[in-house]
């Protein structure tokens, strides 16, 4: 996003966003140039921030004198002035970074909202009481799959590909079940 007051400074600011993007787009990092002057940087900024866009980097005329520019994260909401001949490598490794740091998150609060049921009345208390989904023993039958639904209003979400076979009886009817599966109520 180009910072300018007069246009003969968004003359000089493309050519140098011209480079950066050249460079970033020969590292495999695609790059939209928004000199469109009729909205602010600001509300750029949170237009790009709410589209998921990871990485924002403003080039301004003192940013030119100084040859830096701004990069903000999206994950950290952390800026960083970085020399304008090292912006693309530093881009291009805060894509594998932001990435990291973005699944670790959405693992971590998976996890966390995560519970397993070993009987009917801690599977309707975490219900209840928590969010998230519950790992419970399941018969396999369509009957029980309803029942618990008109009871609790949960539904069986996933069924894991990688899901641990395990030995253990259905929550609801008490038969034989070889593996748990991913309850949650809709809302």
């Amino acid at each position: 996003v180009p910072i300018y007051k007069r246009q003969e400074v968004l003359v000089k600011i493309t050519v140098a966003a011209e480079g950066l993007m050249t460079e970033l787009r020969a590292l495999g990092v695609s790059v939209k140039y928004d000199d469109a002057d009729t909205k602010k940087p600001g509300w750029k900024f949170a237009e790009y921030e709410m589209k998921g866009i990871p990485t924002r980097i403003a080039l301004g005329e003192r940013d030119l004198g100084n040859g830096t520019v701004e990069i903000a994260r999206r994950d950290t909401k952390e800026k960083t002035v970085v020399p304008l001949d090292k912006a693309a490598a530093h881009v291009h490794e805060l894509m594998d970074v932001i990435q990291k740091n973005l699944f670790d998150k959405a693992k971590k609060f998976m996890d966390d909202n995560t519970h397993q049921a070993d009987s009917y009345e801690q599977f309707k208390d975490i219900l209840e009481n928590k969010t998230g989904f519950v790992y419970a023993h399941w018969d396999g039958t369509e009957e029980t799959e309803q029942k618990i639904k008109e009871e609790t209003k949960a539904t069986i979400r996933n069924i894991p590909l990688n899901n641990p076979q395990e030995e253990g009886k259905c929550i609801y009817s008490g038969k034989p079940s070889k593996e748990r599966v991913l309850f949650a109520k809709a809302y």
